[in-house]
């Protein structure tokens, strides 16, 4: 079995969307932004920011749905 896992620490861009599917399924929609910043050649800095579209289905929609817009996620991974 494959697994592929992303990890995404940014803030939450807008109030996260719950919806039920035809067969009752939850599913929370929201989007994160991540902000890179760099010096550039003359001296100053430039800045980028990146907006993901997460989906989260079943029990972690749950969790989704209490995210509010400007709530910082982090995902810390350990054993």
């Amino acid at each position: 079995m494959y697994q592929n896992r992303v990890s995404i620490i940014g803030f939450v861009g807008n109030d996260t969307q719950l919806r039920s599917t035809k067969n009752g399924a939850t599913v929370a929609v929201f989007s994160v932004a991540t902000k890179s910043s760099w010096k550039n050649a003359k001296g100053g800095y430039d800045s980028r920011t990146d907006w993901y579209r997460c989906v989260a289905w079943g029990s972690l929609s749950q969790f989704a749905a209490t995210l509010e817009k400007g709530a910082h996620l982090s995902s810390p991974f350990g054993k």
